[in-house]
């Protein structure tokens, strides 16, 4: 697979993953709005039906639930949310199988926490779970499990967990659905407000103004949308942020929304998840040297480099590496436990091995195990 180089590539793109939003899915009763819903699968289906692989990320189980349990607007508190969720679930499930079974398809229920890519293990199975659901002409339609989620372990509106799922099933391209026809270079609803049409790089994007958060039924804004192409796009994968109602435009590669170019190269999923997916355990301050050697990009964290240990975690977690001005300069897994570690700092691997033995003089962060954090 090759993933989509420009616009005009984006037809003959072959696995595709299209996230669409709560926005995007309610009507202003706060009902799911199932004309919006079998117009988005029609578009899918009839990319399927031309060969394509298609991964649906679909927001709007708690959307779903809010009409049914006779609230005005999304709850507040995460009870509620949960029990939206949990009711929301089941409807928005089950129209989205009736909507692709009209065109001869069956869909596969994917949930997924943050917990899910927390847990290495469980990423990869996530992992195997959609290449074999594919595998076998399934449509997966993922989600995050809202109804068992909680506010300290979520994705933000599915837009993250998009970009996530893109890399990996390794697609050629990503589809952010909203309810604005791209990135614009302010608000939308100011006047004079222009659309940006294509981003080489995000850090063109230094001034423009982007707001925090979306519409009352979701979670997320254009901040989120944002982070999720920066992840998608620096692992490989362009993107296109445009409006529900010109996903088949978008698919067809005509001039809608904004299409992110690619900034980096495909990475390994595990690189990936040390980058994005995992929950940093803890901090190990650096001293200048050792800042610039890991940020050099070909350097492992030595123990006479680390200055100080935050944090409790064990061998093997995943760990942020701060420069001594305060800034995170990289993520990897390290090799000590918390508790140990801190006897070995400032110490040269020669002093360490004669002292306490073989085994003491590795790498706090072996390089292979070390992602170097996006400069914002």
């Amino acid at each position: 697979m090759n993933a989509a180089s420009s616009r005009a590539s984006l037809p003959t793109a072959h696995r595709i993953v299209v996230k669409i939003g709560s926005s995007s899915l309610t009507g202003p009763d706060g009902h799911l709005d199932l004309a919006a819903l079998r117009a988005l699968v029609d578009v899918l289906a009839a990319r399927a039906a031309a060969g394509a692989q298609v991964v649906l990320v679909s927001s709007g189980a708690i959307a779903a639930g809010i009409g049914p349990l006779g609230l005005s607007s999304r709850p507040r508190d995460v009870a509620t949310m949960q029990a939206a969720a949990m009711l929301g679930q089941g409807q928005l499930v089950a129209r989205y199988t009736e909507a692709f079974a009209a065109h001869g398809l069956q869909i596969g229920q994917v949930l997924l926490t943050a917990e899910d890519t927390v847990r290495r293990s469980r990423y990869r199975n996530a992992q195997r779970s959609l290449e074999r659901l594919l595998a076998l002409g399934v449509v997966p339609v993922v989600n995050e499990n809202d109804a068992v989620t909680t506010d300290e372990l979520t994705f933000g509106d599915n837009d993250r967990l998009a970009a996530l799922v893109s890399h990996l099933v390794r697609a050629d391209a990503m589809v952010l659905l909203t309810d604005v026809d791209g990135l614009h270079d302010a608000p939308p609803s100011r006047p004079g407000a222009r659309r940006i049409a294509h981003v080489a790089d995000l850090a063109d994007l230094e001034g423009v103004e982007v707001t925090a958060r979306g519409s009352a039924v979701g979670t997320g804004g254009m901040v989120t949308k944002l982070e999720s192409a920066r992840i998608a796009t620096g692992a490989g994968v362009p993107v296109v942020l445009t409006s529900a109602r010109n996903v088949a435009a978008a698919l067809a590669g005509e001039d809608v929304g904004t299409f992110f170019a690619v900034t980096g190269r495909r990475t390994t999923a595990r690189r990936l998840w040390i980058a994005h997916a995992a929950q940093s355990h803890g901090r190990l301050h650096l001293d200048d040297g050792a800042a610039r050697a890991v940020l050099g990009g070909r350097a492992s964290l030595l123990p006479a480099g680390v200055t100080r240990v935050e944090g409790t975690f064990e061998a093997g977690d995943p760990v942020e590496l701060v420069a001594p001005d305060g800034a995170v300069v990289a993520r990897g897994l390290v090799a000590f436990d918390s508790g140990e570690l801190p006897g070995l700092l400032g110490r040269s691997t020669f002093d360490l091995r004669a002292e306490l033995g073989e085994g003491y003089d590795r790498e706090v962060v072996h390089r292979d195990d070390l992602v170097l954090e996006h400069r914002r």
